[in-house]
């Protein structure tokens, strides 16, 4: 099997586990909730507290790999995250699992982006896009395993097995990464920015943490606005210590490149909306429908097949279309289908439910290879490992928010109705907000140019031949 597939596949073995792990709680977080004694919707910590580690330690990812080799550092990662696996399984209160997620997010900021850079680096650009589908199709599995096998296990055994089921997946792919993952270096050896990460570091938890908070009983109003000023200050104080620096944790300076300039700006809008829907939907079909964990999963497992089916369809796609008509495009489309279930109600055929999800999925599915790719369109092998570090923060982080930012909007519904728990009403403001959000990305990918990517998408533009046209009208 050449390495342009192979190296994917078992760099998916690790996105495999990640998506695994995601989807299932998402499903389980109403049985989670009922055994820990606390609210549904509290429990977006333990979702946001394993985005938000990610977010804060994979700047440090690009610069391990660099230093330490990919091979090394994908494979202590991996183990990282299957202890964070185990210590969640074994988890009694909010805290011990909001901990336990915590060290899961730093095994997982190094999994991933490290295993990315070795596609990028050992790929050639026109043949990025095959990769990086050969990359997500087999990771895509776990979504769509996810929900199904997170509602039988939660619906019929415990759901502390949904963390444990990582355990075996992680052995075989820390057997896979020794055998064949090559110990790529970077060419040479930069000093650690200790201070941009504790700035960044800081900034991003602070600002996270902070909008997370917002709606939380257990802090007051002022103490979430706190932190997003903190989280702002510091933030702002990266800005300008990245400009002292030769090697900062986080190179701002990849953003005069538009390409990736727009893929990272705009994607990360999209990834709102997305970043919300597994939190929204399980929570709406169990809590305010009132179906089992096993019946919303097998519901909700529509998004992810039909992802998986659109990764077969993107490259002949974008070679037709080419990234700027095709993003253009889905981000209307598939922000509309974001916002579908709004109009869901308990009397809604299952076959309908179905049906949009999976059409939605796959839209969603292909902004995100389109995405992906174009980030990397024109980047040179030497800044390879800082744009995906930057890609991988900005990914995390947004899909961080919209958990937050789905979580406010039913926060909010609530206290307009003057309740204190979660009813069906309460979910259709919050997929309107999160659509609009990821609709609107169309405004950045409006201002691509018309061949941005080519490439790598292998689009050609029809260009008026002068010549011809003589000819046509001689």
């Amino acid at each position: 099997m050449p390495n342009r597939i192979l190296v994917p596949l078992i760099v998916a073995c690790a996105l495999f586990m990640e998506n695994l792990d995601s989807t299932v709680l998402s499903t389980s977080l109403p049985a989670i909730a009922t055994e820990l004694g606390v609210q549904p919707i509290d429990l977006k910590l333990a979702l946001t507290a394993y985005l938000l580690s990610l977010a804060v330690f994979i700047p440090v990812s690009g610069w391990m790999a660099d230093r330490f080799g990919a091979r090394v550092v994908f494979r202590a990662a991996i183990a990282v995250f299957a202890l964070g696996s185990a210590l969640a399984g074994f988890s009694s209160g909010m805290g011990e699992i909001i901990a336990a997620r915590i060290v899961q997010g730093a095994g997982g900021a190094m999994m991933v982006p490290v295993g990315r850079l070795v596609i990028l680096r050992t790929v050639p650009k026109s043949e990025l896009v095959g990769s990086l589908a050969w990359l997500t199709v087999p990771a895509l599995i776990g979504p769509v395993l996810g929900p199904p096998v997170g509602g039988f296990i939660t619906t019929y055994f415990s759901w502390r097995w949904i963390f444990w089921i990582n355990l075996p997946i992680a052995a075989l792919g820390l057997v896979l990464a020794t055998l064949f993952i090559p110990d790529i270096r970077g060419e040479e050896r930069t000093p650690f920015d200790l201070p941009g990460f504790a700035l960044s570091g800081f900034g991003l938890a602070a600002l996270v943490s902070g909008f997370t908070a917002l709606g939380l009983e257990a802090l007051p109003l002022w103490a979430g606005f706190a932190l997003l000023g903190a989280g702002a200050i510091a933030c702002a104080a990266y800005l300008v210590h990245f400009r002292k620096v030769e090697h900062p944790i986080l190179d701002l300076r990849l953003f005069a490149i538009p390409t990736f300039r727009t893929a990272i700006l705009g994607g990360s809008l999209f990834r709102v909306g997305v970043g919300a829907a597994p939190f929204l939907l399980p929570l709406m079909l169990q809590v305010g429908f009132g179906l089992t964990a096993f019946q919303s999963g097998m519901t909700t497992f529509a998004s992810a097949l039909g992802a998986l089916v659109m990764k077969l369809a993107a490259k002949p796609i974008l070679q037709r279309f080419g990234f700027r008509t095709a993003m253009i495009v889905n981000a209307l489309v598939a922000g509309a289908f974001i916002t579908a279930p709004a109009l869901f109600t308990a009397a809604t055929p299952a076959a309908v439910v179905f049906a949009a999800l999976l059409i939605g999925g796959f839209f969603r599915s292909l902004q995100f290879t389109s995405v992906n790719a174009l980030s990397y369109a024109d980047i040179d092998a030497d800044r390879m490992s800082r744009a995906t570090s930057i890609a991988s923060v900005a990914q995390q982080l947004s899909l961080s928010v919209g958990v937050s930012f789905a979580a406010l909007a039913l926060e909010t519904s609530m206290a307009a109705r003057g309740a204190d728990a979660l009813a069906a009403s309460d979910f259709p403001l919050a997929f309107l907000m999160v659509g609009l959000v990821s609709a609107s990305s169309v405004l950045l990918f409006w201002r691509l140019s018309a061949d941005a990517g080519d490439e790598i998408s292998g689009h050609v533009l029809t260009k008026p031949d002068p010549l011809a046209e003589a000819r046509e009208r001689g």
